[in-house]
């Protein structure tokens, strides 16, 4: 077998058992659940709120795009973090021991956290569903939507946490590199009200981003077809946001690998315990 189809191989059980193990978890567990409970008090506090000009509740107009928000930043900080940290304390050293470990390695990490999503996903979109009413008018294609718009998704976000990670200069600069721009993303990207009310400029910097069109393709799918209205130009841009999510995808796709080997090649035995004696002396 080829050692790289069998690296793969081999990270996409280490992620699948990462994951089954993550569910075991008490830690985890109560993050999906504290999470979800945020994003649901939320909505459940504004469920008497109205969107100005239509008869649709604020719940039902706000949850497609904070489901997006959340996919766009669990996928990018989640990685970053990960990376970042296994740099410093020398597990991505032990891996680039072995061949092909790096991209087994990585794989394993692609795998955890698409997987990651899910129990968020329903977590949350059960007891919506019960809470809330009319959150899904698409039937059997706004289900479909919401698959290739999460697929989509996946692939443009993941390559830009796997390149924070790799190139933040400690864990501690991840969220300078990767955790305040993308909640500056989700404060202009419509997530929370309509992105018209924004500067134009605001407009155009937010659209050349992936959390505004993974939004937009989130509330395509829930919502029924008047509510594009409320969008910029009128309508749910479907191909647009096929087009912007793939560029990202392929780009980011291209850019990634290049960036984590650039990175495991300069990793070295010092550079693990120069960065163990700085988080140390962080922490005091």
């Amino acid at each position: 077998m080829n050692p790289t189809t069998n690296a793969i191989r081999s990270g996409f059980a280490r992620g699948w058992t990462e994951f089954k193990l993550s569910l075991q978890s008490p830690q985890d567990q109560g993050f999906y659940v504290f999470m979800s409970v945020l994003v649901l008090a939320y909505l459940w506090f504004n469920r008497n709120t109205e969107i100005e000009g239509t008869n649709l509740s604020y719940p039902t107009v706000v949850l497609p795009s904070m489901l997006g928000a959340l996919l766009v930043f669990s996928l990018i900080i989640g990685p970053a973090y990960a990376l970042a940290m296994e740099r410093e304390d020398g597990t991505l050293l032990r891996a680039k021991a072995v061949p092909h470990g790096v991209v087994g390695h990585v794989t394993g990490h692609v795998v955890l956290n698409v997987l990651s999503i899910l129990p968020s996903f329903l977590i949350i979109l059960i007891p919506a569903a019960l809470l809330f009413d009319g959150l899904m008018q698409n039937g059997a294609k706004g289900w479909t939507t919401v698959a290739w718009v999460t697929l989509l998704g996946l692939w443009a976000t993941l390559p830009i946490g796997i390149i924070i990670g790799s190139l933040a200069p400690s864990v501690q600069k991840v969220g300078t590199w990767g955790m305040f721009p993308v909640l500056v993303l989700v404060g202009i990207s419509g997530i929370f009200f309509p992105i018209q009310d924004l500067w134009g400029w605001v407009q155009t910097v937010a659209q050349i981003f992936p959390m505004y069109w993974v939004g937009l393709g989130m509330r395509s799918a829930f919502l029924p077809e008047a509510a594009a209205a409320l969008e910029i130009g009128g309508s749910w841009r479907t191909l647009e946001t096929v087009l912007v999510l793939s560029t990202w995808a392929v780009v980011g796709s291209l850019i990634a690998p290049v960036v984590v080997r650039r990175m495991a090649r300069r990793q070295s035995g010092s550079q693990v315990e120069a960065a163990k004696e700085q988080a140390a002396q962080w922490i005091r």
